[in-house]
Order: structure tokens, then sequence, then C-alpha cells
């Protein structure tokens, strides 16, 4: 038997859950970080009543099917059966809104990062605060309910994330990791819990005097990486394996947000250091050294999962619609009796992409399937756009694409590197996008001018960030002598992880702002369509 296999008998692995915008996936790892096997469930968004939301009975739907995707893996690779695991961690999607009563009722259909119509609450909150508070941010959410004098509002027991929705249903306990708590409400770096001083600005408001429960007792308690959340019950075992067969008592990580799982998956947690994680929607963090001049609209300020502090470029769009794109190339690759595999698609198409002209040939796309907050899109429309004299090649299409996908995150970067002065040693990125090698690695590394290294872990991404991090719960628990997550991952995890670094090629940076310079030109047209297509 293999160590592996022998790892998976003896319940001595660690499972990582990430529910993503598009996909839930679970990552089942050894001691040494190394996968022993994954699984993958498909689901999508609903917009439903003016609202972006998914269903909580399709979630455990879901993560249950999810599940069993890993359980026919491992299987197949170590005809081995999983039975139990030393730690379990959940991450998710960050923001949004989830409130129950005192029954611990939905009083609500989950709102997601994706919804826009926070705007109000948000300007009036960073007012008060002095801080930038995005529109997705759970307190920003709860204002807009407030003001608009929902009914549900003077009901709200608790809220939370749907990572620490997920982790309390496992575990029985309502926490949260520091990172993912970030997104609910501002962190003081001090104290490494929920801003005092902000709880008491927020309490004063005239607007929630009167509604019955103080805002501290609503928000879940904030655990810092390492700290135990709990463990897996036998109803939370039950959740997500209704056969019967995974055993309850395992150690649970705090649940985090998939930005702060990409921190983790990437190494990128000490200062100067950042990572970019590219999926449905794409988000920048980089650890910072010192306090930025003053609010940026264009950055949020959020943690790691130990509670350090981390500058944040959120775009709400990315891969979006490059893969819709790319899935009309698989239909004519159907109808011309050569069907490909979506791997040997992508691979072929992004390699098209490394050969086009350096400022894409004048083609232009915009890949906003919803508004883009750090372009001033309100309501975005996915818009291709190109000139009479444009080079229109499958090359330059391709490039356009993938020139697109990051180009909302540039517009941020932009901001915090030349504005904000911020030092930037180097970036590491995860998500789908970089499995093809070079190719989307080299167009990042020429947007923000700023070396991106990739590693093995670059498509596993969030679910085993996670993983990781119940296994560094484990160890912390059962005193294994680590002091830092820091240590842990540079000794343990990332101590012989092979990485593959892009440098920014000068006629690469050069043809990228040139491109960018088109692209900030033409918003006003996808500002238009936006408005005619409603």
């Amino acid at each position: 038997m293999t160590i592996s296999a022998d790892a998976i008998e003896r319940g001595a692995t660690y499972l990582g859950i990430e529910v993503g915008s598009t996909r839930i996936k679970a990552a089942l790892i050894d001691e040494f970080g190394t996968v022993v096997g994954s699984g993958t469930h498909a689901w999508a968004s609903e917009y439903v009543d003016d609202n972006w939301t998914y269903s909580l009975d399709t979630l455990w739907t879901g993560i249950r099917s999810c599940y069993e995707s890993l359980l026919s893996d491992v299987s197949k690779r170590w005809d081995a059966r999983l039975t139990k695991v030393a730690g379990i961690g959940v991450s998710a999607m960050m923001h949004g809104y989830l409130a129950f009563d005192s029954d611990d009722q939905l009083l609500t259909p989950f709102r997601t990062w994706r919804n826009t119509y926070t705007e109000d609450a948000s300007s009036f909150l960073s007012s008060r605060f002095g801080q930038n508070i995005p529109l997705r941010w759970s307190i920003s959410h709860l204002l807009h309910a407030v003001l608009g004098g929902e009914e549900h509002v003077d009901r709200i027991a608790s809220m939370t994330t749907l990572a620490g929705y997920v982790h309390w249903r496992l575990s029985g306990r309502k926490v949260l990791g520091i990172g993912d708590a970030s997104g609910m409400f501002p962190i003081d770096s001090s104290t490494r819990d929920y801003d005092r001083t902000m709880l008491e600005s927020f309490a004063g408001l005239d607007e929630v005097k009167g509604l019955g429960w103080s805002l501290r007792e609503l928000l879940p308690e904030v655990l810092l990486a390492g700290e135990v959340g709990g463990e897996l019950t036998a109803e939370g075992a039950a959740l997500i394996d209704p056969t019967g067969t995974l055993e309850p008592g395992a150690v649970m990580a705090p649940p985090e947000g998939d930005a702060g799982t990409g921190m983790v998956a990437t190494n990128s947690i000490e200062p100067r250091t950042g990572n970019v994680s590219a999926g449905t929607s794409a988000f920048a963090m980089v650890v910072l050294e010192a306090e930025l001049s003053s609010p940026r609209k264009e950055i949020d300020l959020v943690t790691t999962p130990a509670g350090d502090p981390v500058a944040m470029i959120h775009t709400n769009n990315c891969t979006g619609d490059l893969d819709a794109w790319l899935r009309i190339f698989a239909e004519f690759a159907e109808l011309t009796g050569s069907p490909m595999r979506a791997e040997d698609l992508y691979r072929e198409l992004f390699t098209q992409g490394r050969h086009g002209d350096a400022d894409a040939g004048g083609l232009l796309n915009y890949n906003y399937l919803s508004g883009e907050h750090q372009t001033g899109v309100a309501s975005g429309r996915p818009l291709f756009v190109r000139g009479q004299q444009s080079r229109f090649t499958l090359q330059n299409f391709m490039r356009a694409q993938l020139y697109g996908a990051f180009g909302a995150m540039a517009a941020g970067m932009e901001v915090l590197l030349e504005e904000e002065k911020v030092r930037l040693d180097s970036m590491f990125a995860h998500g789908g996008i970089f499995r093809t090698q070079g190719v989307a690695q080299q167009v990042l590394a020429d947007a923000i001018n700023t070396p991106i290294a990739v590693g093995d872990s670059a498509g596993e991404g969030g679910s085993w960030g996670m993983a990781v991090l119940a296994a560094f719960t484990v160890r912390t628990a059962g005193g294994g002598g680590v002091q830092s997550l820091n240590e842990y991952l540079n000794s343990h995890v990332f101590a012989e992880l092979e990485l593959v670094s892009a440098d920014p090629d000068p006629v690469g940076v050069e043809g990228y702002k040139e491109w960018r310079q088109h692209y900030r030109a033409g918003l006003p047209v996808e500002r238009l369509a936006g408005e005619v297509l409603d």
C-alpha cells in the first residue's frame, strides 16, 4: 500500500471544500499537501426578482455531488475507501448577505457579491467610516435593507457569509476566519477583530437604533488561522455524505473566503507579496507594509487568514465571457465532426493568443457579464468591438479576450502600484485560466508590469488552499510546534514546490498600455450598451 493510500485508510488526510461562483470543488490532501483526490460539481447563480442568488437547497445538493465525485476519484486512484478525515475546512465566494432569525430560518434569499444595488449604503458607510466599504460587503447589504425598510430587518438574529453558513451547519458553530470576516465588516489589525470604533459608529445611526439588536451580536465570532473552529458533527457528516459512511469528529478549520484560500494556495501572505485569483470574478491581493495614503474606492482593505492587512483589487468579471466564446468554438468543432476536449481547445486557442499583436490588433473586448465598479460601469453587457482598420485575426481575437479578462483588474492595480506606490516584489497566480502554461501568465505580467509566478497548485485553487488550512489547524491543535502560518507554508508545504515565473516583456508591457488606452476610451460605449439593452 502506498503512503497516500495508507493515509486515506487511517483518516490522516485533510478535506477542503470551496463553493465557487460556477463550481463547487473538493480537494483531499495528505500531510505534505499532495492532492490524493479531487471532486467537482457545476452550478450557477440565478437572477430572481432583480437579485443574483443561489438556492441553499441547490447548495447542499452540489456539496453532496462534489463529495461523491471526490470519493470516486479516490477510489480510482488508490483503491482505498475514505471513511474519515483528520481535518475539514470550508471556503466560499466572499461577501453578500445571509441573514437568519432566532429560529435559524433564512429571512431573505441569499444576496451574492454580484449584486450592485447597494451603492447608496456603500457610499454612506465609506464616508462615515473613513474607509472604502465595497458594494458587496455584508454591512453594505445590511444597511441597504435597513434604509429600504425591508420587513425582515428587525427580526435578524445572526448574519454570516456562505462559507460561514456551511461551516455552521457542519459544526454547529457560528464562526468565521478573519479573512472572510473582513468582507463582512472592517477589521482592526491591532486587535484582529471587528473594528470597535466603527461598530459604535454604526450603532449610532438613527436608522438602526430602534431595531432591537446590536450589530456585534449579529456577526460571527472571528478566528485566526490555526484556531479550532469546532468539529464535524454527525448531522454535518450526513449533510456531506447521506450514506453515513463519513465519520464525524474531524477538526474544523475556521471557514475562509476564496480570497484567503487563494493567498494560502499561492504562499503569498508576507508583505510585498501578492496573488491573483482568476475565475468568474477575479481579485488581486497585496499584503501591505504600511497604510495607504487615503481611502480609495478601487481598493478594499481585508486581511490574510492570519489577520495581516491586505489591499484587495476586486473585479466582478474575469473568465465568464471568455468561457462563453470558447463554447462557440467548441460547438463549431462539433459541427465539423472533430470535437475537442475542453482542455485541448483552451490550450490551442490560448496559444494562438500568445502570437497575436502586442496591442491585440486594435480589437477590444469588454467581458462585463455584470456591472464593474473598477471602471464605473453600473450595468455591464459583454461587448466585442473592432474598428475598420483593426487587424481582425484569430490570434488577435484571442489576445483581446485574454487582455479583456484582466482589463478591470489592471485599472485597479494601476491605482495601487502607480498612485499609492505600494511595493510588490512578485505576484502568484492561480485559477483555471493559468493552466495553459505561459499564456495568461505572461498577459498578466505585462498588464501589471510585475513578475507572475505559477505553481503546480494553480489549477487546484481555493479547495487545495482550504485543505492546507485544515491541515495547519490540526497540526497546531495537536501541538505540532508551528509558530505561524507563514512558517508552516514555507517549511512544510512549499519547501519543494517548483514555481514557473514570467517576467514582464517590454514589448508586451507597451502593447498592453496602448490597448488599455483604447479600452478606457471605449468605456462610454460599454456603458451605453448596458443602458440600451436594459
